[in-house]
């Protein structure tokens, strides 16, 4: 007996993506899927407060690093263009 795979991109039971970039979520959906997440637990048995605030902790991390990563690019933007002026006007860069 040969058995296959299916042949349908998504596994069965799961939403299809629709070319989403899902290593792009932003702060928007990480508030959308936490009211799901709030709005669907059994009042009888809620998620961890633990659980809840190292979800918003890792959270906020991650957003100081964004922040960072615009900063440290906006830097590096600025010293290519300085050096891209002291390149012009003959002045060797170190």
């Amino acid at each position: 007996m040969t058995v296959t795979a299916p042949t349908s991109p998504t596994a069965p039971g799961t939403a299809p993506t629709t070319g989403r970039d899902y290593s792009s979520l932003g702060q928007a959906d990480f508030l959308r899927l936490l009211t799901v997440q709030v709005q669907q637990q059994d009042p009888f048995d809620p998620v961890d407060n633990k659980e809840m605030l190292a979800q918003m902790a890792q959270f906020s991390s991650l957003a100081g690093i964004n922040d960072v990563n615009k900063t440290l690019q906006q830097i590096s933007d600025k010293l290519d263009v300085l050096a891209a002026a002291s390149a012009a006007a003959g002045t060797p860069t170190e």
